[in-house]
């Protein structure tokens, strides 16, 4: 079990710094986002099943529930954005 959050923790890190480390493409900068979130609620599942707490049971299914919601918003922000610009460099975006 102990190797399994190491693993975890460890993949967690990495995507941290692929994120960073990402700055041309809007998509991979939104799979990593996902991937976070993802390696988020297993962890969150991991030690919320090592105690028996029932009020804490929805808090998974809740972090899962908003990152679908997330995941659908960029998409379609992917979709829009290479729609009027042809592409989905983050370069070529004007955040300000």
């Amino acid at each position: 079990m102990e190797l399994t959050k190491i693993i975890l923790f460890l993949a967690f890190i990495i995507t941290l710094i692929s994120l960073s480390i990402q700055n041309k493409h809007l998509m991979l900068a939104l799979m990593c986002v996902e991937t976070i979130i993802l390696l988020l609620f297993t962890i969150l599942v991991l030690f919320l099943s090592s105690s028996l707490a029932l009020s804490q049971t929805p808090i998974p299914i809740i972090l899962l529930t908003i990152s679908v919601c997330g995941a659908a918003v960029g998409l379609s922000l992917v979709v829009a954005i290479t729609r009027t610009r042809g592409n989905d460099f983050l370069n070529n975006l004007n955040l300000l």
